[in-house]
């Protein structure tokens, strides 16, 4: 095989097979020592709220580092030079950071609670409940097609075997080991799989380095640079990168089941070190890979077809000798495994949870063997579909960016609901909702973004980089602090940003679904005179298993019915009443 005039290593058939027998027939190993004869519903979703510090860090860090974001970095890398990784894995790293305390605010008021939605089927009703619960199956489909992709990419490029067949290989290796224990057997395999993958990224960059000349290909291969792409502080990079990724990101986090699932699995003290350590994890790896972007930018290397899914493998390809190369290959192949189990046990905990525990079920008590069933059906069907759909091979990068523009819409209504008693089922529903009709004509280009309506987008997207900062700010400092700094940046952006900002339509697409699902449920909220018990949540999200999770029929119109919301009790005097009472709710 020759790509950009060098030859590439390959591996024969036997081989690969051989590397793919080792790894998902390793994994496969270890979910079996850790199943159950008789598995237990909630110890399939989130391992029984019970996961320890090292298993737990290490799940959430493999999580966040997908085979996507390996490529999607490294994509970064090679269009934006030197400062393109940074402004994709700084941005990511600081964003687990970032939400750390929304997660232990999240974990104090639903202790035992299995995904987002159900939380919010409690906090709202079932119209809140389906939004979450659907935007996530959209995510987590998404987010484990691009991962099967990056495995069909990889097996096609470095074996005789084709893309689709890579793509079989990798589906099935994964449905292998998560199939029978679910959530323990995804985050019990992310530890394994995350020290093997720091370790072959701490050995592998260094060698493509100096086997393609490097340092001294810096000076050799400046002239390949544009001025932007050889500037760390390029305004070309982060206003194409770093900006939207971190608006993004930002929502990822928040409305990403994946990471839910392990913020309720992980002993609750716990909270703190896990993200921290994730963050120190994904930023070391994902910058450190994505800088083989940048060294072939340096070197003139032209990805097979333009397609930027082959830089990473084909960057391996030619400078590594067999060994690394077969050590790269459980690298990507145990990247992406980690996430695709882990879309596939939030897919089976949101089919258990909020279709079938609280939709179809109702005020009848789950049956928990019937929630096994039917998270396991859910597995090989999302898997199938997931495979279907992989066959479009899309690009990653823009995926990426789509589902977390997509989430954005929804971060204000979740965290302010867990914050806030005034918000209301409708105010959830509606701002979600406007701030999606907004968001595909500005992120898609459907209207034209000329003249009033280009300053219209820019103007809300100023207010949404208000509200993207003040939420960061929110989580650790407060209301206070958030509204100084959301106001600040508003006052500082705007005589820049407006006239100019939407020619940035990825940036503008997640900045206007940010600003608008915020005045919106803002404005519906702040004139309510009732208030939500938060204790309701605690008592009414438990154990399947053990009967505990109470049951709530809000009834049929319960989305937009505000007296049938459980724990919200208008104020007969008309002024604003004090909470309920729990144990009166229930």
């Amino acid at each position: 095989m020759c790509v950009s005039g060098m030859e590439t290593a390959q591996f024969s058939a036997w081989v690969v097979v051989g590397l793919l027998v080792f790894f998902y027939g390793g994994t496969f190993l270890i979910s079996t020592r850790i199943g159950k004869k008789d598995e237990n519903a909630d110890g399939y979703m989130t391992g029984g709220n019970n996961i320890g510090f090292g298993i737990s860090a290490a799940s959430m860090t493999a999580t966040w580092i997908w085979a996507s974001s390996m490529y999607a970095s490294a994509t970064s890398g090679y269009t934006y030079g030197i400062s393109g990784p940074i402004h994709y894995g700084l941005w990511g790293a600081l964003m687990i950071l970032f939400i750390y305390p929304f997660g232990k605010r999240i974990r104090a008021v639903a202790p035992k609670a299995h995904t987002l939605a159900e939380v919010m089927y409690v906090r709202h009703g079932r119209s809140s409940q389906l939004m979450l619960a659907g935007s996530n199956i959209v995510g987590s489909l998404i987010s484990l097609m691009s991962n099967f992709i990056a495995g069909g990419v990889l097996i096609s490029l470095l074996s005789p075997f084709n893309f689709i067949q890579g793509v079989f290989a990798v589906a099935a290796g994964v449905l292998l080991y998560t199939l029978w224990s679910g959530f323990r057997a995804s985050v019990l395999t992310d530890f394994v799989q995350v020290v093997a993958m720091l370790g072959a990224v701490a050995v592998i960059v260094p060698f493509i380095f100096f086997a393609a000349g490097f340092p001294a290909a810096f000076e050799t291969g400046a002239v390949n640079l544009t001025p932007q792409q050889g500037n760390f502080f390029s305004s070309e990079a982060f206003m194409g990168q770093g900006a939207p990724y971190i608006a993004a990101v930002l929502a990822y986090a928040i409305g990403n089941q994946t990471i839910a699932q392990r913020l309720f699995a992980v002993k609750q003290n716990l909270i703190k070190p896990t993200f921290v350590t994730a963050t120190v994890g994904y930023g070391a790896m994902v910058i450190g890979v994505g800088m083989l972007g940048v060294l072939a930018l340096y070197l003139g290397f032209e990805p097979s077809g333009g397609d930027m899914n082959n830089l990473i493998p084909e960057m391996a390809a030619t400078y590594l000798p067999p060994v690394l190369l077969a050590l790269f290959f459980i690298m990507i192949v145990g990247a992406l495994s980690s996430t695709a189990d882990s879309d596939l046990s939030a897919l089976s905990a949101i089919m258990m949870t909020d279709v079938y525990g609280q939709n179809v079920a109702g005020g009848k008590k789950a049956n928990p063997r019937t929630m096994l069933l039917i998270g396991r059906v859910t597995m090989v069907v999302a898997t199938a579909a997931a495979v279907a759909f992989a066959s479009l091979q899309l690009s990653i990068l823009d995926l990426l960016v789509f589902v977390g523009a997509l989430w954005g819409a929804l971060v204000f209504p979740v965290l302010a609901s867990f914050y806030w008693e005034k918000v209301t089922n409708k105010a959830f529903t509606v701002s979600v909702l406007a701030a999606l009709a907004v968001f595909l004509p500005v992120r898609f280009g459907w209207i034209p973004v000329d003249g009033v309506f280009g300053i219209v987008v820019d103007v809300l997207s100023v207010v949404g980089i208000g509200v993207v900062l003040g939420l960061m700010v929110f989580g650790f400092f407060g209301a206070k602090a958030a509204k100084v700094v959301g106001v600040l940046a508003v006052l500082v952006s705007a005589p820049f940003a407006i006239g100019s900002l939407h020619q940035y339509a990825t940036l503008c697409g997640s900045l206007v679904a940010y600003s608008v699902s915020t005045v919106v449920c803002w404005a519906m909220s702040v004139g309510r005179r009732e208030r939500f018990d938060f204790a309701v949540i605690a008592q009414r999200t438990g154990d399947f298993d053990d009967g505990s999770a109470a049951r709530v029929d809000t009834g049929p119109g319960a989305g937009g019915a505000e007296p049938d919301v459980p724990g919200r009790v208008p104020d007969p005097a008309g002024g604003e009443s004090a909470p309920e009472p729990a144990a009166n709710t229930k």
